[in-house]
Order: C-alpha cells, then sequence, then structure tokens
C-alpha cells in the first residue's frame, strides 16, 4: 500500500526527480523553493556513511564548529569547582553549580541541552552516568565539554559547536541551519560538517566513507548532492 502524501507535500513532490543530483548551490535554492510551511524549517543533511556498526573501531562521533551556527538556541550547564563558579556563571552558561548541581542532576532534573564539566570535578560527575548516559549528556573530552577553560567552551557552543554521531544503521543526519539562512551561510555551515566528517573516516574502512548525502527541509523532499561537486 503506497503512502499517502498531502496535498501540501504531493504538491511539493509535483515533477521533482528525486533521482537527480545536484550541486550544492542548485540543491539549496530548490529546496528553498519547496519550504512552504507555517513555521521556520530547518535545512538537514543526511549522509550515508560505509560503516559497519558491528565493529567497534568503525563509529563516528565527533563536534563541529558550524560557522553561522544552527538556529537553535542551546541551554548550558556548567559544573565546576567552587574556585570557578565566578567564571562559570559569567560565561554565557545559563546554569552553573559544583556539587550541588550534581546533587540536582542526580535527583532527576536535567533542565539543560550540553553539560560542560572541568577536569577536577570529573570523579564526581562520573557518578550521574546512569542520568546522563541515556541522554547522551555526559560530559566527554573527545566532545571538549570537559574543559579547563570554561568561558571559550560556552562561547564556542553557543556560536554554533554542535556534537554529530552516527545513528544505529551508521548513517548521521543532522540540521545544518534555518531554511531562511542565506544560501552562503548554508553552504558555509555544510562544508564545515562535509570537512570534519570527512577527516574522521576510520583506518579499517576500505573505500570511500561516504556513500551519498542527501539535504533536505524539514517537512519537504530531498535532494541527492553531487559529490564531485562539493
Amino acid at each position: 500500500m503506497s503512502k499517502k502524501h498531502s496535498k501540501r507535500y504531493s504538491a511539493l513532490i509535483k515533477g521533482h526527480d528525486k533521482t537527480k543530483e545536484l550541486a550544492l548551490p542548485e540543491a539549496i535554492k530548490l529546496l528553498k523553493t519547496k519550504s512552504n510551511t507555517k513555521f521556520p524549517e530547518s535545512m538537514e543533511a543526511i549522509f550515508f556513511l560505509n560503516i559497519d556498526k558491528a565493529k567497534t573501531d568503525q563509529n563516528l562521533r565527533t563536534v563541529v564548529d558550524l560557522p553561522n551556527g544552527n538556529g537553535r538556541k542551546v541551554k548550558v550547564a556548567v559544573i565546576c569547582g567552587n574556585d570557578k563558579l565566578t567564571e562559570a556563571k559569567t560565561s554565557g552558561a545559563e546554569i552553573s553549580g559544583s556539587e550541588d548541581l550534581i546533587n540536582e542532576i542526580n535527583s532527576g532534573k536535567v533542565n539543560f541541552d550540553v553539560l560542560i564539566s572541568t577536569p577536577d570535578m570529573m570523579a564526581k560527575v562520573g557518578k550521574l552516568g546512569k542520568v546522563l548516559g541515556p541522554k547522551g549528556l555526559m560530559p566527554n573530552p573527545k566532545l571538549g565539554t570537559v574543559a579547563k577553560d570554561i568561558k571559550s567552551t560556552v562561547e564556542a557552543i553557543k556560536k554554533g559547536r554542535i556534537e554529530i554521531k552516527c545513528d544505529k544503521d551508521g548513517n548521521l543526519g543532522l540540521s545544518i541551519g534555518k531554511v531562511k539562512f542565506s544560501d552562503k551561510e548554508l553552504s558555509e555551515n555544510f562544508k564545515s560538517v562535509y570537512e570534519v566528517v570527512s577527516k574522521e573516516k576510520p583506518a579499517g574502512i576500505k573505500g570511500n566513507f561516504i556513500n551519498s548525502i542527501y539535504l533536505s527541509t524539514t517537512m519537504g523532499p530531498s535532494v541527492k548532492l553531487q559529490l564531485s561537486s562539493i
């Protein structure tokens, strides 16, 4: 049984060739014409990767700095020692604390998007694994969320540093900004992601790491990118 689309979506895909590969600038321009919802849609990038998730050495989890952000407001919390509380409170983070914040989180109060911890507090933060682990919020040195320099770390996250990681099928999907962003801003954000993903190719993978890439809007059709044009 074929999937039934709404009238709005059916109109958007009329004459749309989803198999045609487009260069990045053309893909962005086309997708913008197919965004007509009442809310601000995001531009999504989907990377289909050559990853065997059964192998522990084949994974992708890192961070990328989007030069223009992705249009999302991020609520940051900082756990640090009492000697760093002043820096944390003036860093731009919405929440900061020491053992008091650890106790709050341990009681189930998790009202932030990113958690930063100073290295000296990680022994105590490690006890929050059962609460933070399932939510993907555990501070991680590789992801830059275990840091001595609180101010610069918070600023980087607020400016557009995001975590990217594979899904259960070994592929990657993320927002590269709002449709209302300029073509140049969306292109710059996409290229930042592409460069990071390309460099993160696991050593055990032979051949291409990126099989294909699609762009789409939140509620619109997708476009396949011409990889040779990036």
